[in-house]
């Protein structure tokens, strides 16, 4: 199954926290037009995904995590939108979902951008303090045997939420990228 325009517009609004978005301004970053952004949006928000809010004549939408329907959703979104990346992508996909300490992984950078031509491999890692040393180990082996070296962001949890909350610029330009494994874990830190 390929990413619907409904899908779009939730991995959009998820992976820009540091945003809020009106039917306008979704459709400009999901190639759509305003007005079938905007039936989208309503759709959305009738079913519980969404909450809206009006400021003047606008209506601003955001995630609504307050419903399990939405968490699952997401989640759904997240996996389907790895699943259809490049064969190139997926190749680093399968590398990075051998990592056995981390709670949550990111890819993101050039390596979905320029495929093979990037330099080097961006990952954002959640990990607890207890596994953070065999995730390194497990990094550091998976980088001798690779052609491009993986560089990681490490994050525990409470750091994603409040680098977030900061608008820390690495983890924002982090969250663009496609989900590795622990979409859970992600769910559960944005929706606090």
């Amino acid at each position: 199954m390929r990413l619907t325009n409904e899908m779009k517009i939730v991995l959009k609004i998820f992976k820009t926290p540091e945003s809020e978005f009106n039917a306008n301004s979704i459709s400009k970053e999901a190639g759509l037009t305003p007005m079938g952004s905007l039936k989208i949006l309503k759709r959305l928000d009738k079913e519980g995904v969404l909450i809206s809010k009006t400021a003047g004549k606008a209506t601003f939408y955001r995630l609504n995590f307050g419903n399990d329907y939405t968490k699952v959703y997401v989640r759904f979104a997240l996996r389907s939108e790895t699943e259809h990346a490049t064969p190139y992508v997926k190749r680093w996909v399968s590398e990075i979902r051998k990592l056995k300490n981390a709670d949550a992984t990111m890819l993101f950078g050039s390596v979905l951008r320029k495929g093979n031509e990037a330099n080097d491999v961006d990952v954002l890692a959640v990990t607890g303090q207890n596994k953070f040393g065999k995730l390194k180990e497990e990094i550091a082996e998976l980088n001798k045997i690779n052609e491009k070296q993986m560089h990681v962001v490490y994050q525990s949890r409470e750091d994603l939420q409040n680098n977030i909350r900061k608008h820390d610029k690495v983890v924002l330009n982090a969250l663009k990228g496609i989900v590795i494994l622990g979409e859970e874990t992600l769910v559960e830190v944005f929706s606090k």
